[in-house]
């Protein structure tokens, strides 16, 4: 999918976290697939991005599972990045 220029910067500006961690394992997944997403994919990653850092620290990690199957795939694409 090709993203306007103002939506990928507003993605990049709202995965920035407060946690350093965070921040160089979404910097990496993004680098690596944001042009790349689709629709459905980035409605999956805006939730994630509601989750405190935390949480989606947690799940980046491994600590956590997602319950949804697209939650689960993108999850594995952000842990694999």
């Amino acid at each position: 999918m090709l993203l306007d220029k103002n939506r990928k910067e507003r993605i990049l500006w709202r995965s920035r976290r407060g946690l350093l961690e965070m921040d160089l394992i979404l910097e990496r997944f993004l680098s690596k697939h944001l042009d790349t997403l689709t629709e459905e994919e980035i409605t999956v990653y805006d939730g994630f991005l509601q989750l405190s850092d935390n949480d989606f620290l947690d799940m980046a990690m491994g600590r956590k599972d997602p319950q949804e199957i697209l939650e689960i795939e993108l999850m594995n694409k952000i842990r694999n990045s």
